[in-house]
C-alpha cells in the first residue's frame, strides 16, 4: 500500500528559499561564485559556435564521458577535475574525428552516450565514499569548489579563452560559409577539431559545477536566448557570455539559501532569461540565428 505524504507548503518553499544566516554562508561559497563567474565567461563564448554548428548533442555526449572520467577519478581517489577533463577529451577526440558531418557525429554521439553513463554509474556504484560526491557528479554542488579545484577551473578557463581568441575569425567564417572558407584555403578539419578540444574542457569545467546532467542550462541556452534578441556578430557573444554569468552566479546565491542542489536553480535562470528573450524577439520581429546566416558576409574574412 503507497502512503503519500503532503509537503507544506512553508516548508517547501523553506527548503528553496531560506536566507538565515546568509551572511556567513556566502563566505563558503567564495570559490565558487569565482569558478561560476569563470564557468558563465567560457560557455557564454562557446556556446556561440555550438549553436551555429548545430552541436548541442554533441555537448551533451561530451558531457556524459566527462561524466564518466570524473567517475572514475572519484573510485581511484585522484582530482576528479582531471578526470572529467580527460573524459572530455576523449570524447571531443573520437566525435570531431570520426564525425566530421552532423548526421554523422549525432549517431556517434548517440551510441557513446548510454556506454559513457553506464560507465559513469557503475564507477558510482562501487564507489564506498560520501554520497554527495556522488551526487555532485550529477547535479552539481555549490560549496565543493577547493582552492586546488579552483586552480584547475581558472586554468582551464584561461585556456578555452586564450583557444577562442585565437580561432575566432577562422571558426565563425568556416562556421557560416563553409564552401566559401574552404575556397580561401580556411582549414576547416584542424579549426573543427580544436574546437572540439575548447568545447570539451568547458564542458569538463560546467559539470563540475552544475553536473552532467543539465550542462546544456550553460553552454546551450545563454547563447540560444542572445541570438533571438540580436543578430550582432559583436553582440551575440557578449550577451552570451552576460546570461550564462547571470546564470551561473545567480543560481549560486540562489541555493546558497536552499537545501536543494545547485542545478535547478542555475537552469531556471537560464530558461527564464530564454524565455524573455525570445519574446523581445517576437515582438522585433527578428528571426534570431537565421537573420545572422542570411546576412552580408563581407565583414567575415581571413587571410590566408
Amino acid at each position: 500500500m503507497t502512503v503519500w505524504t503532503v509537503v507544506p507548503a512553508e516548508d517547501f518553499w523553506h527548503q528553496l528559499f531560506s536566507f538565515q544566516n546568509y551572511g556567513e554562508l556566502l563566505g563558503l561559497v567564495h570559490n565558487s561564485l569565482i569558478a561560476g563567474a569563470a564557468l558563465g565567461l567560457v560557455g557564454g563564448l562557446v556556446g556561440v559556435f555550438v549553436m551555429n554548428r548545430d552541436m548541442a548533442f554533441a555537448v551533451h555526449g561530451v558531457s556524459e564521458i566527462s561524466f564518466a572520467g570524473g567517475a572514475a577519478a572519484l573510485l581511484a581517489s585522484v582530482n576528479v577535475s582531471l578526470g572529467a577533463i580527460i573524459g572530455s577529451l576523449v570524447a571531443a577526440v573520437i566525435i570531431g574525428a570520426m564525425g566530421s558531418r552532423a548526421r554523422e557525429r549525432n549517431s556517434i554521439t548517440g551510441v557513446l552516450m548510454p556506454f559513457a553513463l553506464g560507465l559513469g554509474v557503475l564507477f558510482l556504484a562501487l564507489y564506498k565514499g560520501r554520497s554527495a560526491n556522488k551526487f555532485g557528479l550529477l547535479t552539481g554542488q555549490i560549496v565543493a569548489v577547493d582552492n586546488p579545484q579552483l586552480a584547475w577551473l581558472l586554468g582551464t578557463s584561461a585556456v578555452v579563452v586564450i583557444g577562442m581568441a585565437v580561432i575566432w575569425r577562422p571558426l565563425m567564417f568556416s562556421s557560416v560559409d563553409p564552401e566559401v572558407a574552404a575556397a580561401r584555403g580556411v582549414p576547416a578539419g584542424p579549426l573543427s577539431l580544436v574546437f572540439m578540444v575548447l568545447l570539451a574542457l568547458a564542458v569538463a569545467m560546467a559539470v563540475q559545477v552544475v553536473g552532467a546532467l543539465l550542462v546544456l542550462a550553460l553552454l546551450v541556452t545563454p547563447a540560444a536566448a542572445a541570438v533571438r534578441v540580436t543578430a550582432s556578430p559583436l553582440w551575440v557573444p557578449v550577451l552570451s557570455v552576460v546570461f550564462a554569468v547571470v546564470s551561473a552566479v545567480g543560481g549560486i546565491l540562489l541555493a546558497l539559501g536552499g537545501s536543494i542542489p545547485i542545478s535547478p536553480y542555475v537552469t531556471t535562470i537560464s530558461f527564464l532569461i530564454y524565455l524573455g528573450c525570445r519574446v523581445i524577439g517576437a515582438r522585433r520581429g527578428r528571426s534570431g540565428w537565421a537573420r545572422r546566416i542570411d546576412a552580408p558576409r563581407d565583414d567575415i574574412s581571413v587571410e590566408v
